[in-house]
């Protein structure tokens, strides 16, 4: 079998894909937690009320029960394929460049980051889409901020490319190209605490273990991009009210700096982590929990099957 014949077994291996699989399932059983209220705060910043509890009890005393829920199912779907892709993609580059060596935390955060930009070309369209379908029918303070009637994800494709252009399923793109250092260096001190823990010794960890590990690695990737995800959010919504440049690209870096620059200016420095509370907790109980059942799912899988797990892949 020559080296070609041993590249494509690691690029289809029925390994990346237990890995694919089971990325995608853990976060469409953990990711129940109110998601909506994190993009409403960076989204609507006309809003009086500055501290998360306020405007998340204040959305549901102007909108119901209902309302942190709001858009659910597109952010499920657009979830499951993203991780998909993440998980195939890291574990199969992963694969293929390591060949059953001992990883490194630098070759953990360029694997990460390739996965990364791979991901965010195929998924940005999804979460463009998600984006606003989930904040639909919100009330919004900030009177520029136009609303819109979109009566499910195909049609809201379709309004999109009509109405806006076949670009604008990839607004955000730079901002997000930026972010894929969010779960490059997430999986990087994931995947190095796991090595200290298993050092020497060929065990599993045990589920309290992977729980603790994953919300720090979490919590520490989320706080280090948390600026840059609130412009994210901002673009993708679509209103952010800054004029079109020729160039797509030099555009997207304006829009950047734009909206950085805009929120130190109104909120100061600590404006650039405004509702960061909310968003820390949305994503590191999802992350630690995604990772328990991550690893339960895909050891299982592995064990019900009688294929033994590499190395590589811990």
């Amino acid at each position: 079998m020559g080296s070609k014949d041993l590249k494509l077994l690691d690029v289809f291996s029925y390994e990346s894909l237990v890995h694919a699989v089971a990325g995608a399932m853990c976060f469409k059983t953990c990711d129940l937690i109110p998601f909506f209220f994190c993009t409403l705060c960076t989204v609507d910043d006309k809003r009086k009320t500055k501290s998360t509890p306020a405007i998340l009890s204040e959305i549901i005393k102007e909108e119901g029960l209902l309302a942190p829920y709001r858009g659910w199912f597109p952010v499920i779907c657009s979830l499951c394929c993203s991780n998909f892709v993440y998980f195939y993609c890291f574990h199969t580059l992963k694969a293929t460049w390591l060949r059953g060596q001992r990883s490194t935390p630098g070759r953990d955060l360029i694997i990460g980051i390739a996965a990364g930009v791979v991901n965010v070309l195929v998924t940005t369209p999804l979460w463009v889409v998600n984006t606003r379908l989930k904040l639909q029918g919100a009330r919004f303070r900030n009177e520029d901020i136009r609303p819109t009637h979109y009566k499910g994800i195909t049609d809201a494709f379709v309004q999109i490319m009509q109405q806006e252009g076949v670009g604008a399923l990839w607004n955000g793109t730079f901002p997000s190209l930026l972010l894929v250092l969010n779960p490059a260096v997430q999986f990087m001190i994931y995947e190095g605490l796991k090595r200290q823990l298993m050092r020497g010794v060929h065990r599993e960890l045990s589920s309290v273990e992977v729980f603790l590990i994953g919300a720090i690695a979490k919590a520490i990737a989320t706080t280090m991009t948390y600026p840059l995800q609130t412009v994210q959010s901002v673009l993708r919504f679509g209103q952010h009210g800054q004029p079109a440049d020729q160039s797509r690209l030099l555009n997207s870096l304006r829009s950047v700096m734009y909206l950085l620059t805009n929120r130190v200016r109104k909120w100061g420095m600590l404006g650039l982590f405004k509702g960061l509370e909310a968003k820390l907790l949305q994503t590191v109980l999802t992350a630690a929990l995604m990772f328990l059942l991550y690893e339960k799912i895909a050891s299982t899988t592995f064990r019900v099957m009688g294929v033994k797990r590499t190395m590589s892949s811990h």
